[in-house]
C-alpha cells in the first residue's frame, strides 16, 4: 500500500514540475465606442446590440473600438502574458493598413478572464475602417492561442 502512495505522490510532483504552457482565447467581442467612450447606453444586452448597429451605420458617432477578449491560461509564472490585437483596414494602393495593440494581462488559476483592449483616439481616426482582426495570446515569445475574424487571412 505504501508503494501506491509513493507512486501517486511522485506523479503529482512530476505533473506540477513539468507543467506545459497552455492557454486559449475563448471569445472576442469587437465593439464600437461612442463619443463618450461607451459601447452601450444601458446595461441591457439587447440595447447594447441595437446601439452597436446604430454606431456601425453612423461612423461620425464613433470614437474608437473596444475588443472585449475572454481568455484562459495555465502557464508557469515566468513572464507576463500578453494579448495582441492585430488590425487590418481598407487598402490604399496594393497593401492594406495594418497595426497592432498589445496589452499585458495577469492570470489567475481557475477561471477565464475578460480583458478590454481599446483602439481609439487619433490612431483610430487616422487608421480608418477596420476590415479584419486577429487576437493572439502570448507567453513571452510562445504563441498560446489565436482567434481571428472571418476576413483575416
Amino acid at each position: 500500500m505504501r508503494w501506491l502512495f509513493v507512486l501517486v505522490l511522485w506523479c503529482l510532483t512530476l505533473g506540477s514540475v513539468a507543467e506545459a504552457a497552455e492557454g486559449r482565447v475563448i471569445k472576442v467581442l469587437p465593439q464600437f465606442l461612442n463619443l463618450r467612450g461607451r459601447e452601450t447606453i444601458s446595461p441591457s444586452l439587447f440595447d447594447r446590440d441595437a446601439y452597436q448597429v446604430f454606431l456601425r451605420t453612423h461612423p461620425a458617432e464613433r470614437s474608437g473600438m473596444r475588443f472585449a477578449v475572454q481568455w484562459k491560461a495555465k502557464v508557469p509564472e515566468t513572464e507576463p502574458l500578453k494579448l495582441r490585437v492585430e488590425l487590418r483596414g481598407l487598402a490604399h494602393g496594393d497593401v492594406p493598413k495594418e497595426t497592432s495593440i498589445e496589452q499585458i494581462v495577469h492570470q489567475r488559476r481557475w477561471f477565464s478572464h475578460w480583458a478590454d483592449v481599446n483602439f481609439s483616439g487619433d490612431v483610430y481616426r487616422d487608421f480608418g475602417e477596420v476590415t479584419a482582426w486577429r487576437v493572439t495570446l502570448w507567453d513571452g515569445d510562445q504563441l498560446l492561442s489565436e482567434q481571428k475574424s472571418f476576413l483575416w487571412q
